[in-house]
């Protein structure tokens, strides 16, 4: 009687010991996905240019990127973009680059199209610098690149972005040096860009 009950609850027995096995000791396929689904540099995102089409940040490994959420009708536009163009005009064969992310979520200062976004940036502003689609930077819909670069560098006070025009300084590995806040000059931190340019480690 007893042999027979034993018996019985050996698949019981294998059933759990099956079960325990896994979650202490889960198989490496499954811990590597988990690895690499989990951004550790800017070069892990695709995002959209102004056109629709998509974009692997991984195109722009080896240059320094200066990233920053834009908006036509600011109070911030015209200072920030004359001293954006002049940093890209004078870097650009430098490996840098410039990323700009219309953002319409602050007193919905980017109200136009993609389009009319693009003829305002090129012909009003002069811009050449990639111009991307209009991003949410703040709240659930934030744009995963945004949530990433928040993350990496906190702002004062809160991580959030508080306005137009803030701006990150990434490194050529793809890794968030610094951020600037929107009232931050661009020419004003020429130098920080100068040395991550000059730097073989960068």
């Amino acid at each position: 009687m007893a042999s027979t009950t034993v018996t019985n609850l050996t698949p019981f027995f294998l059933v759990g010991l099956a079960f325990v096995l896994f979650y202490r000791h889960p198989s490496s396929s499954i811990t590597l996905n988990m690895t690499q689904e989990t951004p550790k540099s800017v070069h892990d995102f695709t995002v959209k240019d102004i056109r629709g089409n998509e974009v692997p940040l991984s195109s722009y490994s080896g240059k320094v990127l200066l990233i920053v959420n834009v908006a036509s009708k600011c109070g911030l536009t015209e200072s920030n973009y004359k001293e954006l163009n002049i940093l890209y005009q004078k870097y650009k064969n430098q490996d840098f680059e410039i990323l700009a992310f219309p953002c319409n979520q602050f007193l919905w200062q980017e109200p136009g199209t993609n389009e009319e976004i693009q003829d305002t940036v090129c012909t009003k502003f002069k811009a050449e610098f990639p111009i991307f689609d209009k991003v949410e930077v703040n709240g659930n819909n934030a744009s995963p690149l945004y949530k990433f670069l928040k993350s990496e560098k906190g702002g004062f006070l809160v991580d959030g972005i508080k306005w137009n025009f803030t701006k990150f300084l990434v490194n050529k590995q793809g890794k968030v040096i610094q951020r600037y806040a929107p009232k931050t000059p661009p020419l004003e931190f020429e130098k920080d860009i100068q040395n991550l340019l000059e730097s073989s480690s960068s």
